[in-house]
């Protein structure tokens, strides 16, 4: 497989800004939002002596506060309110010469598409870290870039444990983990970035250029935010652009597969596959239960390295966690990461709540959390994962389609509970593609006598009660909603945590009972 390549320093407007030592001062800057990302954004371009207006449309306490923090080491303005989001403000009495975005901001938004047709620049923090990093008597990190639908935050826990046990200093950023700018920021001389990226990032990202880069695989997802699925899937290809060394594709995923074949990349970078079956040559894969490197090895044509044997990276290896762990190999071999720390950093990698995590097994039922399965992609790797499941879905849908979904594992499903206020999608696939298997409205039964919503916590226990009552021996119930979690809950985290709380309270009923 070939790639186009392109010159190492091809570039935007604003090019001079390409270092933390160059001249800043003066730049005017709004900064589209206060959350994390967002206050770093502007917290930096202070400290580098731009001037700085900071918009957000949420007049809140933390908002206040950090607008505070802002205001005391040198913004300009910090503007909080709806009515201060509606059009681009003029900066120190002038038009901004450059917007940082948070990642909630959508190109439709009237702030940034009024900017667009201005012809101002939009970046995201990513683009200003990777000019910011470098800085004189410093050297800049190595960039590892993922990204995809699914998977991205697991790949890139992995591929900091396996550069940590390579003795890199070494640190998890972007999407997940520490913002970005704090990291460019602190007293410590990184060797490698692991980059967790974001579709809404990679869509304000002009000139990153990582050592290696991957798109774990591609969903429909977020069509709402980019206002269909092929503008989601031109952001998520940006990631293969400028790639220096390698460029990682999904081997099982044939859009990944093309969208390393028109990445421009820079001269001599390769083309490298994963796989959870036997590689072919330049591929990391799966052969008789050991992940193995096909790629980066001189011999790679007739043999090929041992990495790790499945069982020893946990308990549950399903599909999915095989495919992250073969990506996560491929980006740390590709800067030059032995086969022993791939091995220790996966063994020891601990993939933390929400994601295929097994809370209890009681009765030969499993019960089993993936609270971070927020789209049908998510799903589908953890339905896979089972043979007969009482499944618990439902919640925002971002306008994502389910009959692909259901048909293909309406054969697993014993039963179907709805939690969530937006279940008309999956209530039509079900009734469509699995219309002799039972759906429960578990929001519905949960409402109160006076007609009140129930809250998140009381909508999962009686979720977790009702799959108690008609779950079989041999069943897994499995909380894999396949839709995001803010209509009744804060975060998926949250999400988790009340079907963790509800399980645990069942068990010591059950137990109490004996």
């Amino acid at each position: 497989m070939g790639c186009r390549t392109v010159s190492a320093n091809a570039g935007k407007s604003l090019d001079s800004l390409n270092s933390w030592d160059a001249d800043w001062k003066g730049l005017r800057v709004v900064v589209a939002g206060l959350g994390l990302s967002g206050f770093s954004a502007a917290d930096t371009l202070i400290e580098l002596g731009a001037i700085v207006t900071v918009i957000d449309g949420r007049d809140e306490q933390m908002n206040q506060q950090r607008a505070e923090t802002l205001k005391i080491v040198g913004a300009h303005e910090v503007l909080l309110g709806t009515a201060n989001v509606q059009s681009l403000p003029l900066v120190d009495g002038q038009q901004a010469q450059l917007v940082m975005v948070s990642p909630g901001w959508n190109p439709r938004n009237p702030v940034i598409a009024e900017a667009e047709s201005k012809g101002i620049e939009i970046w995201s923090d990513i683009e200003l870290a990777w000019r910011v990093q470098n800085r004189a008597g410093h050297t800049a990190p190595q960039w590892l870039a993922i990204t995809g639908t699914n998977g991205k935050t697991t790949t890139v826990g992995m591929t900091e444990a396996i550069l940590r046990a390579e003795g890199l200093k070494a640190v998890a950023v972007g999407n997940v983990g520490t913002p970005i700018l704090d990291a460019v920021r602190e007293p410590v001389d990184y060797d490698v970035f692991a980059v967790e990226l974001s579709s809404f990032q990679l869509h304000y990202t002009h000139s990153i250029s990582p050592v290696a880069s991957v798109v774990l695989n591609l969903a429909e997802d977020h069509v709402d935010w980019h206002g269909g699925f092929e503008n989601y899937k031109a952001a998520k290809a940006k990631i293969y652009e400028r790639t220096q060394v390698a460029a990682i594709f999904n081997a099982a995923d044939e859009v990944t597969i093309t969208m390393v074949e028109n990445a421009d990349v820079i001269e001599g970078c390769r083309a490298i596959g994963f796989t959870t079956d036997t590689p072919a040559v330049s591929m990391v894969g799966v052969v008789e239960g050991l992940l193995v490197d096909r790629a980066f090895i001189e011999e790679r044509k007739t043999s090929a390295v041992e990495l790790i044997a499945l069982k020893d990276i946990g308990e549950i290896v399903p599909r999915h966690t095989a495919a992250n762990a073969a990506a996560a190999a491929a980006l740390t071999r590709a800067c030059g990461v032995s086969p022993e720390a791939v091995a220790e950093g996966l063994k020891n990698f601990d993939s933390g709540d929400h994601r295929i995590q097994a809370v209890a097994r009681k009765d030969d039922i499993l019960w089993i959390n993936d609270s971070k399965a927020t789209n049908p992609h998510a799903a589908d790797a953890s339905l896979a994962a089972f043979t007969r499941v009482v499944w618990i879905a439902g919640g925002v849908s971002k306008g994502v389609e389910y009959g692909e979904l259901i048909a293909k594992h309406a054969q697993r499903l014993a039963k179907v509970l709805l939690i969530g206020t937006d279940t008309a999608g999956l209530r039509e696939a079900l009734a469509t593609h699995a219309p002799k298997v039972e759906v429960i409205d578990i929001t519905g039964e949960a409402q109160g006598n006076d007609g009140s919503a129930p809250s998140g916590a009381q909508v999962m226990t009686r979720a977790v009660s009702k799959a108690a009552e008609v779950a079989e021996a041999g069943d897994t119930v499995l909380m894999a909603p396949a839709a995001a979690s803010m209509d009744q809950f804060s975060s998926y985290a949250q999400r988790g945590n009340a079907f963790i709380a509800a399980v645990s309270d069942l068990m010591d009923k059950a137990g109490e009972e004996k």
